[in-house]
C-alpha cells in the first residue's frame, strides 16, 4: 500500500485537482483507492459530488471522537474509489487535539486499525503546517508536491521542505518525497519554462515527466462535483491525468 501526502502551502497550486483526479485515474486502472480530505475547506469532498453539512461522519469525528474509519468511509461514484470526507468542523480540531497525547499521530493510528485494503491512500493536506498536516505526515511514506508553473512558484517551498526534515527526523524516519507534479503549464510562456527548469535542477530525477497543462475543464469540474475523466475526459487535463497515473504506476516497478 502506497500512502501518499500531498501537500504544498501556497494556495492554487493543484494539490486538490491532483488528488481527486490522479486517485479516479489509478482506480480506474483497477487500484484500489482511499482519498482523505484533510482540508476544512473540504474541496475533495465537494469535487467527488458531495455536500459536506450532508456528511453524518468526516476525517473530524476520526480525530476528535476516535470513530471507526469503517463507519467514516463513503463509496464514490466511481468504482475503486473511496473517501475519507471532511467538513467544516475539521477547523477546530487543531485546538481540540492540542492537549491530547500523541495528538500527531492519531489518523496513522486509526487507519492501521481499519482492516480494509487499498494499494493507494492519497491525503488532501490543508495549506498551513498545523497539526492536520502533522497527521498526514506521520501517516504517509511518500510526498507529493503539486507545483504551479508560475513566478512565485517556489515562494514558501524552502519552509515545507525543511518542515519535512524535522518530521522525518522526529516522528517519521520513512517520508520521503518521491514526486514532485508540474500544474497550470503553458509551453507559450517563457516563465513556466523557467520554472520547470529550476524545479528540475533543484528536485532532479524526482519530477515527474507529465507536466498538468493550464485547462479550463480542469477548472469546471468541481463546480460539477466530477473529477475530470467524467466530466470532460476529451480534455487536456483529462490527458494529462491519465498519463501521470501511468507514470505515478510505473514508479512501483523501481521500488
Amino acid at each position: 500500500m502506497r500512502k501518499i501526502a500531498v501537500i504544498n502551502q501556497k494556495g492554487g497550486s493543484g494539490k486538490t485537482t491532483t488528488v481527486v483526479n490522479l486517485g479516479t485515474y489509478l482506480a480506474q486502472k483497477g487500484k484500489r483507492v482511499l482519498l482523505v480530505d484533510l482540508d476544512p475547506q473540504s474541496h475533495t469532498t465537494i469535487h467527488l459530488g458531495f455536500e459536506p453539512p450532508h456528511i453524518k461522519n468526516s476525517v473530524y469525528d476520526i480525530l476528535i471522537k476516535k470513530t471507526p474509519v469503517a463507519d467514516v468511509i463513503v463509496n464514490t461514484s466511481y468504482k475503486n474509489l473511496f473517501l475519507l470526507p471532511s467538513k467544516i468542523e475539521l477547523a477546530s480540531a487543531e485546538i481540540e487535539l492540542v492537549n491530547e497525547i500523541g495528538r500527531e499521530v492519531i489518523l496513522r493510528d486509526m487507519l492501521k486499525k481499519h482492516r480494509q485494503t487499498f494499494d493507494y491512500i492519497m491525503i488532501d493536506c490543508p495549506p498551513s503546517v498545523g497539526l492536520l498536516t502533522l497527521n498526514a505526515l506521520t501517516t504517509s511514506e511518500e510526498i507529493f508536491i503539486p507545483i504551479q508553473a508560475e513566478f512565485f512558484a517556489l515562494e514558501g517551498l524552502t519552509k515545507l521542505l525543511q518542515t519535512i526534515d524535522i518530521i522525518r527526523d522526529r516522528l517519521n524516519a520513512n517520508l520521503k518525497i518521491t514526486g514532485i507534479i508540474i500544474t497550470m503549464f503553458d509551453v507559450r510562456k517563457n516563465i513556466c519554462k523557467d520554472v520547470v527548469s529550476k524545479v528540475n535542477t533543484h528536485f532532479k530525477k524526482k519530477v515527474f515527466k507529465t507536466k498538468i497543462r493550464e485547462n479550463v475543464k480542469l477548472a469546471e469540474a468541481p463546480g460539477f462535483g466530477k473529477p475530470i475523466n467524467d466530466f470532460a475526459p476529451a480534455s487536456h487535463g483529462s490527458e494529462d491525468y491519465k498519463r501521470l497515473a501511468a507514470e505515478v504506476i510505473r514508479q512501483e516497478a523501481k521500488k
